[in-house]
């Protein structure tokens, strides 16, 4: 059994975001989108003189930083696909942990294999890609299921916020790290970066799993778990229907999800692209991504701490506002000077936003112990988002050959997430949280 509010347990918990945070900064924002758009294509074609490379893909031919979108799509459909099925299962067999720890060791894996990434073998190295995603989102889906466990509604917000601003902190220690080494010894070494990724993704992962039980209600399956599996997800379904503010909580979730998940994979690949750089554009990209991470953190407390005096779908209200302004914003700035200070608003408004979606969803949940069936509802529509996100984003720019476009129809899902989550009822506050049970 888990106690709840335990500071030993919600520190080993949140040192997963520690954890596998690098996959979100090193892998997935920084290093490898710089590494993946520095290769040497075969290919190129001129656009407004500007030369664009190329790679072909199954025998077709697309833009390099098109098919990396579509690639990650896939990621996201696969586990928004096998997420619902293997929650039910780990839902009644009581083995979220092992759920978990399987993702984890799947990610980390596949990050060390991009150590052999070679454009000449584009399948096999973007198959590594693609499971390294698949690693790190699937094992959110039980990492998050963990949340409503181990501590009370009213403490939500502060322990979703102290979990991303470890994964924050702990992400910019591992980059820094890399990006001396890499100072003093060379770009050669850029590969083994990825290693380092896998070993302190599985490495600070066991804090995690030294803490958590492994089957926190202590539930006995039978010999037909699968089949069982799949009828505790239609029970939560079921229920999950009768909840109608979650439902429209989910919804806007839905839409708003399209654009900050797209923000994240995308941004630095945009600011590489489509701003001008004199000299030194690596090192200018890697400051930016380091100014995300350490206003994150702020913004992950200051976001919780708005929540206790406005509530929480106020202030995702507001943070939607200002991600309209940064879409808008980032059409029309061209220097490394503007993108610096866009940068730090993204940085206040992602930790914030991703912080509070998780929390609020959590508060809204109905009494259940059934919390990894319920995070997959969640998981789901936030990768079905990204997927239409970031092909939506590929596609714009395989049309417009610019990622400006891109950027500025992203701007659409905040709006449109925005009008939804007006309609998302505000719940009575029993102290400082929601009630939980409101339809």
């Amino acid at each position: 059994m888990i106690e709840k509010n335990n500071p030993k347990t919600i520190r080993g918990w949140a040192f997963y975001d520690w954890a596998n945070s690098v996959y979100s900064l090193v892998i997935s924002t920084a290093i490898f989108p710089i590494f993946y758009a520095s290769q040497n294509f075969a290919q190129t074609k001129v656009v407004n003189g500007v030369e664009i490379p190329l790679v072909e893909f199954f025998g077709r031919t697309f833009i390099n930083t098109e098919i990396y979108s579509y690639v990650l799509s896939l990621s996201f459909l696969v586990v928004a696909a096998i997420s619902p099925f293997l929650s039910g299962i780990a839902d009644y067999t009581g083995s979220k942990k092992k759920f978990l720890q399987f993702f984890c060791y799947l990610g980390s894996f596949s990050c060390a294999m991009l150590f052999f990434f070679d454009v000449n073998y584009m399948e096999l190295s973007m198959f590594f890609v693609l499971l390294a995603s698949i690693g790190f989102w699937g094992s959110l889906v039980f990492y998050n299921a963990f949340l409503p466990e181990i501590a009370d509604p009213e403490f939500h917000d502060d322990v979703s916020a102290k979990g991303f601003a470890y994964g924050y902190v702990g992400s910019a220690i591992l980059l820094i790290a890399i990006l001396a080494i890499l100072t003093f010894f060379g770009n050669g070494l850029v590969r083994y970066s990825f290693l380092a990724v896998s070993l302190w993704w599985a490495g600070f992962a066991q804090v995690t799993y030294h803490v958590l039980p492994g089957n926190v209600h202590q539930r006995k399956p039978e010999d037909t778990y699968i089949w069982k599996g799949y009828e505790e997800l239609r029970k939560v379904w079921g229920e999950l229907a009768n909840l109608f503010n979650i439902k429209r909580y989910l919804r806007s979730f839905f839409v708003y999800s399209m654009g900050v998940q797209t923000v994240m994979v995308m941004a630095v690949l945009f600011a590489k692209k489509e701003i001008d750089w004199v000299g030194g554009g690596d090192t200018g990209l890697i400051i930016s991504v380091l100014i995300i991470q350490f206003v994150a953190v702020a913004g992950a407390y200051l976001f919780a701490h708005l929540s206790r005096r406005l509530g929480n779908i106020p202030v995702l209200g507001i943070a939607l506002v200002i991600w309209i302004g940064i879409c808008l914003i980032a059409f029309f700035i061209h220097t490394p000077f503007q993108f610096y200070v866009l940068a730090g608003v993204v940085g206040l408004v992602m930790g914030g936003i991703q912080s509070l979606s998780r929390s609020t969803y959590s508060k809204m949940l109905p009494d259940t112990i059934d919390h990894a069936s319920y995070f997959s509802f969640y998981d789901v529509v936030e990768k079905l988002g990204i997927v239409i996100g970031t092909f939506l984003f590929g596609v714009i720019e395989g049309v417009t050959s610019s990622m400006r476009y891109s950027a500025l129809a992203l701007l659409s899902f905040f709006l449109v997430g925005l009008i939804l989550i007006l309609f998302v009822k505000r719940e009575k506050s029993i102290g400082p949280h929601f009630e939980r049970n409101s339809q």
